[in-house]
Formats: structure tokens, C-alpha cells, sequence
């Protein structure tokens, strides 16, 4: 009985610990910039508002990061990941600190006093994302992470899809494809008045082309890593080498979101064209970003982002994302501010500090000894099965 390999080891990208601060520093901003207003008060506003452009950031990142093993499995013909082990490394590295957040945060927090059991429910299951006006106070920012938690179900099974039984990286470049098609669809049904706006701009389909955009581009990488990839698309390794001119890029198509043609600054719904503009030029924005720290050389830029200070901040990323909120609702109680007041730099600068002290004590206390459980209970299972194999092979053998 023949027993595929393990996968090699996956060449590390330091700097994308940098972008996932980038990307929790950027969406702060934005929530910061609309709870004081200045989002909408202020001629400079828009720029504010486009800070959201790190949730695309986030999906390209984990499409990227998450699909690259099944990509490196087929290109080396080494053992694919297993669909048991993701979705437990997934599961130890997302819900408890998500859990704890959403119990803080809605013993903290509730609007009537006592949280009814259904807000509990939704929360504790991804689902607040699935009715109007379901998501709580602290945790308006957990719709993105209810629409990734779609993205990591479907992933195994996609990612059989997309690699095939041998490693053709092209047919899956354009099978990948179908993020956009899902997501093009989606937009149209928004704009022939089958789909809500207000609801449905937060489901997974409409971000289908961000998670694509990932895969599209670990296929990419690995296919140029392993003399694999046609001879045009040695292009990223030559956009690469450019990243001022990527970054240039990127911060113009962020300069064309920040205008009125991609929706409305404050709680209005956008039009369905107008999303369309967003999704794309965000698309656009994250591509740029990551193409310079995925396939150019090193640069000064690349080891400052993956520097020692921001890898640890970058192991924080996640619970900054999920405390922020809480932590700048208790700075407009405890001050007794009204919305849409307060200084816009001074209110950022308390609600990046204790996201990081709140992202420390659950990272500590919580997230990092659960995670080193989990891995000490997968790699016992993993031996196990080793075993196994091994005790099956010698029965074949003396069979």
C-alpha cells in the first residue's frame, strides 16, 4: 500500500503578517471615522470610508494563504490536506476567541438590558449575517467573519474542484474563475430587484471574486515556484520587482473609492452598480498590495513588515479585529459622548491601544494555549494514523 507523502514545507511570506496589521489598522480607522462622523462631515471623509477596503484585503490573504497547500500538494504530487485536519485547525484558531467576544460583548453590551437567546444563537453560529438587523452592538464587524466562515466550509471541496487529479495550473487559474462569475451574478440579481441590497451584500456570494482573487494568485505563486507556470506569467515576478509602482496603483484605484461611485458614506445601502465598483476596485487594491510581498524580492518595506514587532502584532491582528468595537463603544459610554461627535485622532489612537491590550490578554490567556492543544491533538492523531499505515504495510509485505 503506497502512502503519498507529506506536502514540503510552504516557503514562509513574513510580510504578510504586516498586511494582516495593515488591514486591522485600516479597519479601525474606518469604524473610527464613522462613529465621530468625520466620514461623513468632512471633505477628506471619503477616504475614511474606503478603509474598508481591508476586508478585501483580508479575503484575498486567506484565499490566498488557504488555498496554496492544495496547490503546492498537486504541483509537488505530495499528500493533499486533509478536509478533518483544516476545518479543526480552523475551528481552534477562529471560535474561541470569537465565543469570547460575542459572550463579553453581549453581557456588556445588550441593547435591552438581558440578550434575548435568539441574538446568542446567531452569534454563537455565524447566522446574525442571514435576517435584517440581527448583528449587536461590539459585533457589527463579525459579518465579514460569518461570510469567511462560508469560505472555509466550501474550501475542501473546492479546492478538489480546482486542482483536478493532476496539476494543470491554468485549468485551475480559469476554473478559479468562477468567483467572478458567482459574484457578477449575484450583483445582478441585486440590480433586477431579486436580491436586497441592504441583506445580501453581506452573504458569500457577493465576495466570491475577493476569495478567487487569492486562489488565483497561491496558484500563480506556486506555479512560478515550481517551473511549472507558462512563460507569461513570469510577468507577477517582474510586477513584483516594481512595487512602487504596485503601491502607486493601488493607491489610485483607492483614490477613485473614495468618490461618490462606489455608494453612499454612511448606512445607506449602495446601488447595485455602485457595489460592483466597490468590489472591483477593492479587488484591484488588494491584488496590488500583496503582488510586491508574494513575488518581488526582498525590499526594506517587506522586512519592516516582517519585522519582529509587527509579526507579533500581526499574531494580534485577529483579536484587534474582534475587540475594536467593543472597545470604542466604551469609550463613547464611559465619556458620555453622542455619536458622531469626539476627535477623530484622539479616539483612534484609544481604540488602536486597547485593541491591542484586549487582542493581548485573549491571545495569551485564551487563543495561544488552545491553539498549541489543538496542534498537540492533531499531531497524536496524525501519528496514529502513521501507524496504521505502517502496521497495514507490513501486513501487505508479509502477505
Amino acid at each position: 500500500m503506497f502512502t503519498a507523502p507529506s506536502a514540503p514545507a510552504l516557503p514562509r511570506l513574513p510580510a504578510l503578517d504586516g498586511v494582516r496589521v495593515i488591514g486591522a489598522a485600516a479597519v479601525i480607522a474606518q469604524h473610527v471615522g464613522f462613529i465621530t462622523g468625520v466620514t461623513t462631515r468632512e471633505t477628506w471623509g471619503g477616504w475614511i470610508a474606503m478603509m474598508d477596503f481591508a476586508v478585501a484585503l483580508f479575503f484575498t490573504l486567506s484565499g490566498f494563504l488557504l488555498f496554496r497547500p492544495w496547490a503546492r500538494a498537486a504541483a509537488t504530487g505530495s499528500a493533499t490536506p486533509g478536509a478533518r485536519r483544516f476545518y479543526w485547525k480552523r475551528a481552534i484558531r477562529i471560535l474561541p476567541a470569537y465565543w469570547l467576544a460575542v459572550i463579553v460583548c453581549l453581557t456588556v453590551l445588550p441593547e435591552h438590558g438581558v440578550a434575548p437567546w435568539g441574538d446568542w444563537l446567531r452569534h454563537f453560529t455565524f447566522t446574525q449575517i442571514y435576517e435584517h438587523a440581527q448583528i449587536r452592538p461590539g459585533l457589527g464587524q463579525t459579518w465579514s467573519l460569518s461570510t469567511e466562515v462560508v469560505f472555509y466550509l466550501v474550501l475542501p471541496l473546492a479546492a478538489a474542484a480546482l486542482v483536478g487529479r493532476r496539476w494543470r495550473p491554468v485549468r485551475t487559474v480559469t476554473l478559479a474563475g468562477a468567483g467572478l462569475v458567482i459574484t457578477v451574478g449575484w450583483i445582478v440579481a441585486m440590480g433586477m430587484g431579486f436580491l436586497d441590497t441592504g441583506l445580501h451584500i453581506m452573504w458569500f456570494p457577493s465576495y466570491a471574486l475577493w476569495f478567487a482573487a487569492g486562489i488565483v494568485l497561491a496558484t500563480i505563486h506556486v506555479a512560478l515556484r515550481t517551473s511549472t507556470a507558462p512563460r507569461s506569467w513570469q510577468v507577477f515576478d517582474q510586477l513584483g520587482s516594481a512595487p512602487l509602482a504596485c503601491w502607486g496603483i493601488a493607491l489610485g484605484l483607492l483614490a477613485v473609492a473614495s468618490t461618490s461611485v462606489t455608494g453612499p458614506r454612511g448606512v445607506a445601502a449602495p446601488t447595485a452598480g455602485q457595489f460592483a465598483a466597490q468590489l472591483g476596485l477593492y479587488a484591484g487594491v488588494a491584488v496590488m498590495i500583496m503582488i510586491p510581498l508574494v513575488f518581488g524580492p526582498t525590499t526594506l518595506m517587506s522586512l519592516a513588515l516582517g519585522s519582529a514587532p509587527i509579526r507579533w502584532l500581526g499574531t494580534l491582528s485577529y483579536g484587534m479585529f474582534l475587540w475594536h468595537p467593543l472597545v470604542l463603544e466604551l469609550i463613547y459610554r464611559v465619556e458620555g459622548r453622542a455619536y458622531f461627535t469626539g476627535n477623530p485622532l484622539r479616539t483612534y489612537a484609544l481604540t488602536l491601544c486597547g485593541a491591542i491590550v484586549f487582542a493581548t490578554v485573549s491571545y495569551y490567556v485564551v487563543e495561544r494555549p488552545l491553539l498549541r492543544w489543538g496542534s498537540a491533538n492533531a499531531r497524536r492523531r496524525a501519528g496514529r494514523v502513521t501507524e496504521h499505515q505502517r502496521a497495514v504495510r507490513a501486513a501487505s509485505a508479509a502477505s
